[in-house]
């Protein structure tokens, strides 16, 4: 049930605008692992609202908030519309677009690989982003590097391998294994200008909306390798291969980029092993395992 602070401070939000609205009613929605869900009726429309303990993940949503509008900044993607966020009570919340869902055009795959494309053709002059934010529940640094084999081994590999390490998921060897890695990392990734990413994008980040087209939502945004994001598409199930030759088509990707995906899929992985351990680290091991 949705917090009655939470309640009261979503109706402000949404009266700030000299017309006031009511809840008229809650539906809890599932699939999250984080925070809670709920699509919300008001007086004025149907909003989603996601929340949670205000002191489990600080500023969560706030910075969750800047990545969507960086994306839609963008437009070349649909993404949900952002009405506000905020603390309430012991609660932090975030209020967004409600859309619903429906079937895939026939042209699906070809306009969100395209899309994707487009999106990632947005650069910056350095690796990360000017604020840190979340990948799942864990802070993610964005310092900012000029270069992405730097960034991807300070800021990505190395403070998820200590975390894991002192959760005794993964033991010495595997550190120095990593440590190994790193020093081969500037041939085995090809250079390439910092992209505009989603930063956490598999299959249950996005979604077809009732037009039948593609939207992206729940972002880890910085400027990255591109094939960052096109590596994590293909965890989890993967996408569906048109897509990749649509993305391609627009954005021509440099040769063997689906061997490098297991190497930049280390990242997500290890965010993985450190929520979840299992069969996750077995996998992380398996990798490094092949390169050092």
């Amino acid at each position: 049930m949705l917090p009655p602070t939470v309640s009261q401070q979503i109706e402000l939000l949404l009266s700030s605008g000299g017309f006031p609205q009511k809840i008229l009613s809650s539906v809890p929605l599932g699939g999250g692992c984080i925070n809670e869900a709920a699509r919300i009726s008001t007086s004025g429309g149907t909003y989603f609202v996601k929340y949670n303990l205000a002191e489990k993940h600080p500023g969560m949503f706030s910075r969750e908030a800047r990545g969507l509008q960086l994306l839609a900044g963008a437009k070349e993607i649909r993404i949900p519309c952002r009405y506000g966020e905020g603390n309430a009570g012991n609660h932090s919340f975030l209020l967004l677009e409600f859309i619903d869902s429906g079937l895939q055009k026939p042209d699906f795959w070809l306009r969100f690989g395209r899309s994707l494309a487009a999106l990632h053709r947005h650069s910056d002059t350095r690796f990360g982003l000017d604020h840190d934010n979340y990948m799942g529940s864990l802070a993610q640094s964005n310092r900012q590097h000029s270069d992405w084999v730097s960034f991807f081994t300070e800021e990505r590999l190395e403070p998820q391998v200590r975390l894991a390490r002192e959760k005794g998921e993964i033991q010495s060897q595997h550190v120095k294994q990593f440590e190994r890695i790193y020093s081969m990392l500037g041939g085995i990734i090809p250079a390439e200008s910092p992209a505009l990413l989603h930063g956490d994008l598999w299959s249950g980040n996005f979604m077809v909306d009732s037009s039948g087209d593609p939207c992206l939502f729940d972002p880890a945004v910085y400027f990255g390798h591109r094939e960052s994001d096109l590596a994590m598409t293909r965890l989890f199930g993967g996408f569906a291969g048109e897509f990749y030759d649509h993305y391609s088509d627009s954005f021509p990707l440099v040769k063997g980029w689906e061997k490098r995906a297991e190497i930049l899929n280390l990242y997500p992985l290890l965010i993985h092993v450190n929520l979840f351990g299992g069969s996750y680290a077995s996998e992380v091991k398996s990798i490094i395992g092949k390169y050092a």
